[in-house]
């Protein structure tokens, strides 16, 4: 088998640090009865406004029906609501109530906790490079290149 240089991508320390992050969010969420699937469906409605159940599982990058599961529990507590699409009635609009408020104020907090940690450190030049080069890299991804 040929080798490879995990080690020497920036890919792979990215990917290592979105789990950090992602365990770190977990651990601090679970403190106050949050799962981390919950703060992704009010983060990404939060960021993008209502949407789709389809939509919000392509942005988590999991299986609708996994989705629908979460969505029953959020709620249950009264967290979200889900309504059927004016243009298309097949389609579920997940939307945010108002008694998500506390609970998203505990989320946002936890956010800004595991950020304050993972950027200790860091010089915000330091943290602005690495976004810029971060966003770079992403674009040169979604770009489509020609295959040899």
């Amino acid at each position: 088998m040929q080798s490879f240089d995990f080690e020497s991508g920036v890919g792979y320390w990215a990917y290592l640090l979105g789990h950090a992050l992602q365990r770190e969010m977990n651990e601090e969420l679970a403190r106050h009865g949050i799962t981390y699937p919950q703060w992704q469906v009010l983060a990404w409605v939060a960021v993008g406004g209502p949407q789709s159940q389809v939509e919000l599982a392509e942005r988590m990058k999991i299986e609708p029906p996994t989705l629908a599961g979460i969505l029953d529990r959020m709620e249950r507590a009264g967290w979200i609501s889900r309504e059927p699409d004016p243009n298309d009635r097949r389609r579920k609009v997940v939307t945010p109530t108002h008694r998500v408020d506390p609970v998203w104020e505990k989320m946002v907090q936890c956010a800004q906790h595991v950020r304050a940690t993972a950027h200790r450190g860091i010089t915000e030049e330091d943290l602005a490079t690495a976004r810029t080069i971060l966003i770079r890299m992403i674009q040169n991804l979604d770009s489509p290149t020609p295959r040899s």
